[in-house]
Order: structure tokens, then sequence, then C-alpha cells
């Protein structure tokens, strides 16, 4: 913490309002959410490389925390560590989901479809993967909703995008310029 307060000078140590806190962390590594539905960056990482205007990418992880995805090389269940800054869109609670989670997903992927050629960036892709994968567990809202691309998008994917946008302008700011300060009205 600052002795002063770089926008009006006055000793923080002379305010019991400017306490250090907190703010969690909504990353996570894929391998330590085993059950799960994630995004991440298509392209590099949330906090160095993301913002709104950009490709997210989808993955399931299986039991043991393995990721499988889809895209334009096909079908990989080998880049976990690709996954070391991503957020969980959905994850599996419920025991019975947990005994079927494995058996579900490799059914969906020993399907002929998910092919390099059979790859389509606007209408086969990931999405296309995930979304096929939530239908068939029959979990509930989740999977009902996994039936439209935009609303387990609105239902899942942009609230956790929404709060992780938050996270990385405060991060930004503060690795730019050392200080954020909130000015509330």
């Amino acid at each position: 913490m600052p002795e002063y307060c770089p926008v009006c000078r006055i000793p923080t140590d002379d305010n019991s309002n400017l306490l250090p806190f907190r703010v969690p962390y909504p990353f996570v590594r894929a391998s330590q959410h085993p059950c799960s539905v994630l995004i991440k960056p298509t392209n590099g990482d949330f906090l160095h490389d993301y913002n709104v205007t950009q490709d997210l990418h989808i993955g399931v992880t299986n039991s043991l925390g393995k990721v499988m995805e889809f895209d334009r090389c096909g079908l990989h269940r080998d880049r976990t560590n690709d996954w070391n800054q991503s957020l969980v869109v959905y994850k599996a609670e419920h025991q019975q989901s947990l005994d079927q989670w494995d058996y579900i997903l490799n059914v969906i992927a020993e399907q002929d479809c998910w092919t390099p050629t059979r790859y389509n960036e606007e209408t086969f892709n990931c999405y296309t993967f995930a979304l096929a994968f939530v239908k068939c567990l029959k979990a509930g809202p989740i999977s009902q909703l996994a039936s439209s691309k935009t609303n387990f998008c609105e239902a899942f994917v942009s609230p956790r995008v929404t709060n992780a946008c938050k996270y990385i302008n405060l991060y930004r700011r503060l690795r730019d310029s050392g200080y954020y300060v909130n000015r509330q009205s």
C-alpha cells in the first residue's frame, strides 16, 4: 500500500476506508476441475491478450481433469496444459452426473463428425462439440439450454465472461499505473 494516496496525496494510514482487500481470482486450471465445461480465449490468455471482440474456445474436462476440445485440426485430448487460465462455465455436482460424464463424453467424441474436414469456424466448431455433449447429459436446465447456442451463452458463458472482464480491467489498470481509484458518487 502506498504511503500517500496517488490522487489526493492524503496519507493512507489516516483513512481506515483504505484497508487492503483481495479480489477473487476468477480463472482456474482446467486440470483441477474435472467434469466441467470451460472457456478460454482462442488465442493467448485472459489477463494479457483477451478483449471482448475476440473469440473464445470451449472444452470439456473428463473425470481426471483432461480437456477434450474440437478445433480446425479435429478433436484433441492432449492439450490440457493450454487451459491453465480458463473459466468454469458448468461443473457437474451430482454423483449421478459424475458417473455418466466420462461415458457420455466418450460417446460424443467417438462420433465420426469431429474431423478437420467437418470443422467450420461459424457453424461446426468447438461450441458445437460442447453443446452436443451437454445436450446428451440430460442434466436438467443446462441440457435444455444447450439446444440453443444463444440461450446457453446468455445463461452460462456471458455471466462468467462479464465477471472476468471486470477482473481483467482492474488487473490491467493496476499493472499499468500501480493503483486504481474507484470514484463513487
